[in-house]
């Protein structure tokens, strides 16, 4: 049964600067949803308390299985992958850094082999798997981020902004990936500033202004 996300009354600050005020919403199972915002309007902080890597300071998020809530261990957070900007990579082959996440979790070797190659393929980076990552361009590194979150395959993808400082070839190809996450059901929640790129790639579009979901 897939996820649903639920947050009510959310508020964050940081050194007494309010970043999120009474900020709520419940996302849709199966869908995209993209909150557009100027930068720091609070798009990354409301992202990274979704993924359960902050708490807010008020408020609750909530996964719920049915009518279930869910603990927020690290069971729920193994089923969710937050991307954001500036994807680091390590000095090794691209195959290998997608690898990575199935390795740690000690996935057998043939089904690593698969899942790697399967998501390479679909990011359109196949051709470079043997690649020392560290020579690809920052498009293509951004592309590696997406095949190595999704190699895992979360319930919930998050991505921050996943197309900053890329240029327009790559940004189309990331969108195009996006576009088919989206056909296949996958729930996806994007934050981005650009409004052509949010009405493309949206199911729902969100908008933040001053710390809180307006529309």
């Amino acid at each position: 049964m897939s996820l649903e996300l639920v947050v009510s009354n959310i508020y964050k600050s940081y050194d007494s600067k309010s970043v999120l005020r009474d900020c709520s919403f419940s996302f849709r199972k199966g869908e995209t949803h993209v909150i557009m915002g100027h930068n720091g309007s609070g798009k990354s902080t409301f992202l990274r308390i979704c993924a359960l890597l902050e708490a807010p300071d008020k408020g609750e998020v909530n996964y719920l299985s049915g009518s279930n809530i869910l603990r927020k261990d690290i069971v729920l957070k193994r089923r969710m992958t937050l991307l954001l900007p500036g994807v680091g990579v390590f000095n090794a082959t691209a195959f290998k850094n997608v690898a990575y996440g199935l390795r740690i979790r000690a996935i057998k070797r043939e089904e690593i082999v698969e899942r790697v190659n399967r998501i390479l393929e679909f990011v359109g980076l196949i051709h470079k798997k043997n690649q020392n990552a560290l020579t690809l361009s920052s498009g293509e590194i951004q592309r590696i981020g997406i095949a190595r979150a999704m190699v895992i395959e979360p319930e919930i993808l998050f991505l921050d902004e996943p197309t900053a400082s890329v240029d327009q070839e790559n940004t189309e190809i990331i969108e195009d990936i996006i576009l088919k996450m989206r056909k296949e059901g996958k729930p996806i929640i994007i934050t981005t500033h650009d409004k052509v790129q949010a009405e493309r790639l949206a199911d729902r579009l969100l908008i933040m202004q001053n710390g809180k979901i307006i529309s």
